[in-house]
């Protein structure tokens, strides 16, 4: 893979059946009267979001916050308290989730974020999730390692790529590889998963793994 500099290659891979990933992440964390809390990091574009779905269709009784939902028209990584007061902080009481962020108010967006009690996991999504200030607050977490290729690709993909999108993108990843260096979220994680082909796999069944990278 064609990392970003800065970003040490991960490796050994090994595919696993997606089971095994959530055997391991369920196992880093003992929790008890409140549900597991996972992390689910990566640059722009990894795949994040495509892991968490086939993740929620494995645990049933699991939920995703998206952090861009908590950060929506906020800040592309100033978001840490607003999520660990309205989110992190109930859920590891027990309480269910049901936030309005402020943005939503003021701009009128309909619905709120939401998250029942009696979970058994709660997948947090976005990039900037896996840093310091919350580590704390979460039991496990994963880094989602990506070809700095593949990610430009996809985010034109998802946004589109008119002159604002773009425009969008370009402040994006300003701010992105800054914030990471800092953070270095993959020496932290749990696991670090392929989110670019890097070993032949069935993506709906298997995942590709590699252990925490030094920073």
């Amino acid at each position: 893979m064609q990392l970003e500099q800065g970003e040490p290659a991960a490796g050994p891979w090994r595919v696993v059946p997606l089971g095994e990933l959530v055997e391991q992440l369920h196992a880093a964390g003992d929790v008890s009267g409140r549900p597991r809390i996972v992390a689910i990091d990566g640059r722009g574009g990894a795949g994040k979001s495509t892991l968490v779905q086939r993740l929620l269709a494995h645990v049933p009784r699991s939920a995703v916050v998206h952090t861009d939902d908590v950060a929506w028209h906020h800040s592309f990584f100033d978001w840490a308290g607003v999520l660990a007061e309205h989110v992190l902080e109930p859920l590891r009481r027990g309480a269910g989730v049901d936030f309005r962020p402020p943005s939503w108010v003021e701009r009128g967006r309909p619905g709120s974020v939401v998250v029942p009690a009696g979970l058994e996991t709660v997948w947090v999504e976005g990039t900037g999730v896996l840093r310091s200030g919350l580590a704390p607050l979460l039991d496990a977490s994963v880094w989602v390692q990506v070809d700095r290729r593949d990610a430009g690709r996809r985010l034109l993909d998802r946004d589109g790529d008119s002159p604002e999108q773009q425009r969008h993108v370009e402040e994006w990843l300003r701010e992105e590889h800054p914030f990471l260096l800092r953070e270095q979220p993959w020496s932290s994680a749990t696991l670090v998963l392929a989110g670019s082909p890097v070993v032949g796999h069935v993506p709906d069944t298997h995942v590709v793994l590699a252990p925490p990278v030094a920073p």
